[in-house]
């Protein structure tokens, strides 16, 4: 599986993976997050130019370089925090999540962030039990920072909080992080800051594989191959 850097041209297939990665919220009685509209273009192109946005694609199987799974993510207080990360069902049981999430780890190492966050539906099978399964840790009403409290509240605004919610954090062990990192480690790793974050989508960050403003300057693509990784359940999102 290869994890790169998002093409103008992968956009509109990224929403088509969002509208599909929606789909298993119905069968929960969640229609509003299934129906919920995927990232418009011009939002993710955004993330595209910040270079803040990665897809899996698979270039040997029949897809080619299709992108399987994408996901986009902001610098939040002292972490790379999730806005979203989505696998097509057709695509699930392969590992794509936990490669994308893995990706995320090592840019966020590069940058000297401590750990990645994410929001996530508490009762969902493929959302928070998942992200536990994979390393991350629900955190408590004390342990919120002030950035992660401000997004709990947009959520809230968009009417999310009709269903139980957390945030959860994941460190960044030793044999993950970049050991003493310059200054100018965030441009290196292809996290740039963001110049606004937008308004939380119903789904949040999606579990894939169980179910699913200072300017910086340009990065290079972050492309990487990673190896087979372990699959889990079912597909879906958070």
């Amino acid at each position: 599986m290869r994890i790169r850097s998002a093409r103008r041209s992968d956009l509109p297939l990224l929403q088509d993976i969002e509208r599909a990665a929606g789909e298993p919220f119905r069968t929960l009685g969640m229609a509003f997050v299934a129906d919920d509209d995927p990232p418009p273009l011009d939002l993710l192109e955004s993330y595209r130019q910040a270079g803040r946005c990665w897809v899996a694609a698979d270039p040997l199987s029949a897809t080619g370089d299709r992108p399987l799974g994408y996901v986009i993510a902001d610098p939040v207080d002292d972490a790379l925090h999730i806005e979203q990360v989505s696998v097509d069902p057709s695509a699930a049981r392969r590992g794509i999540g936990r490669d994308l999430i893995a990706h995320l780890a090592v840019l966020a190492s590069g940058g000297g962030m401590a750990a990645l966050t994410l929001t996530t539906f508490t009762d969902v099978p493929w959302n928070a039990p998942y992200y536990t399964r994979i390393g991350f840790r629900i955190l408590t009403e004390g342990e919120l920072t002030d950035g992660l409290r401000a997004i709990r509240a947009e959520e809230a605004q968009h009417g999310l909080a009709r269903w139980p919610r957390v945030c959860m954090r994941r460190e960044l062990t030793s044999a993950v992080r970049t050991p003493n990192p310059r200054p100018s480690a965030v441009r290196s790793s292809g996290v740039r800051p963001p110049d606004a974050r937008p308004s939380p989508s119903p789904s949040g960050a999606r579990s894939p594989d169980d179910a699913g403003s200072t300017k910086a300057p340009r990065v290079p693509d972050s492309s990487v191959t990673s190896g087979a990784s372990e699959a889990v359940a079912v597909s879906g999102g958070t």
